[in-house]
């Protein structure tokens, strides 16, 4: 039986606050965790995604995240927690920490040595049964990465994780039109009943679209209500509504992305943006991560006022 019982709707990556001088902000983490539940369409939160700056987090503060988040939301709202890890061992353990967190599903990334070497289908079913092995009592979730990388899954791939008992459901970012359509296709053929979440944060309509479940995005972290907004009118068939509501969108996506695929600057602009609209008090980001420049906070400030979010 599956550990989270819908995952179609909005999910946010949710960002990680921290102090001015560099540790995780848990009275901001927990504001901000209980400010996306508390939106109607939102079914899940994830911690330790890129947009949480994991890459900057050890261990044991990857655990402190979501034993925030989870006990925070406790009750309320389920909460993943994102497995970022280069082999099995340490893969296991980390799902381990993340369970004795309060986590209830695994988001599992690819190592990230596949992005230099690639990898074989059997090196990652044997990932994937690995952290299932460690929490067999969690969901996983299967995150796809770019397809022009090597860590890229092959839609024969997706159809096979589709068919574990255990996978429940896909996280999918191919920035690449032609191979998202057929990897839907395949996951739909090999197990219709798992959920189809859009990771594309910079061009949310268009992926939308394509027949998915909802989106599991960081850009949710920031502006939930548009996202939720968005995804309504797309159920809805109205096409209209969901450009007009990505009219609204596209402004801010472009100060924060820039035109490109998410990086660790762009989190640290959505944290600027976040900063602006009232959401955060502090829009620190950890070094060697670079905070916005001037230009690049006008740019968001203009965003922010456009869309009637700003408070600052």
């Amino acid at each position: 039986m599956p550990s989270i019982a819908n995952y179609r709707g909005i999910i946010p990556a949710i960002s990680c606050p921290f102090t001015a001088d560099h540790r995780i902000d848990e009275p901001a983490l927990r504001k901000l965790a209980s400010w996306l539940a508390g939106h109607d369409g939102v079914v899940a939160i994830m911690t330790n995604g890129h947009t949480g700056e994991v890459f900057s987090l050890t261990p044991s503060e990857r655990a402190e995240v979501t034993r925030i988040v989870a006990d925070e939301l406790r009750g309320r709202m389920p909460v993943i927690s994102s497995i970022v890890c280069e082999g099995l061992a340490e893969a296991a353990e980390h799902a381990r920490a993340a369970q004795a967190a309060g986590a209830v599903a695994l988001d599992v990334m690819p190592p990230h040595h596949w992005l230099r070497f690639g990898f074989t289908p059997g090196h990652a079913l044997q990932y994937f049964e690995a952290i299932h092995r460690a929490a067999p009592e969690l969901d996983l979730v299967c995150h796809v990465y770019p397809a022009w990388t090597r860590a890229s899954y092959s839609s024969q791939l997706l159809a096979e994780l589709a068919r574990l008992p255990y996978l429940q459901a896909f996280k999918v970012g191919q920035r690449d039109m032609n191979k998202y359509a057929r990897d839907i296709q395949a996951i739909r053929e090999a197990d219709a009943s798992k959920a189809i979440l859009t990771c594309h944060d910079e061009y949310l309509l268009a992926s939308m679209v394509q027949g998915v479940d909802g989106a599991l995005v960081g850009f949710a972290t920031f502006i939930p209500q548009l996202i939720i907004d968005l995804w309504n009118a797309v159920k809805a068939g109205d096409l209209k509504k969901a450009m007009a509501v990505q009219a609204l969108i596209t402004p801010l996506k472009d100060a924060v992305y820039g035109g490109g695929e998410p990086t660790g600057e762009a989190h640290a602009r959505m944290k600027g943006g976040m900063y602006l609209a009232g959401v955060l008090e502090n829009a620190t980001v950890r070094p060697p991560t670079e905070a916005p420049n001037a230009r690049e906070m006008d740019a968001l400030r203009a965003a922010v006022e456009q869309a009637g979010l700003s408070k600052r």
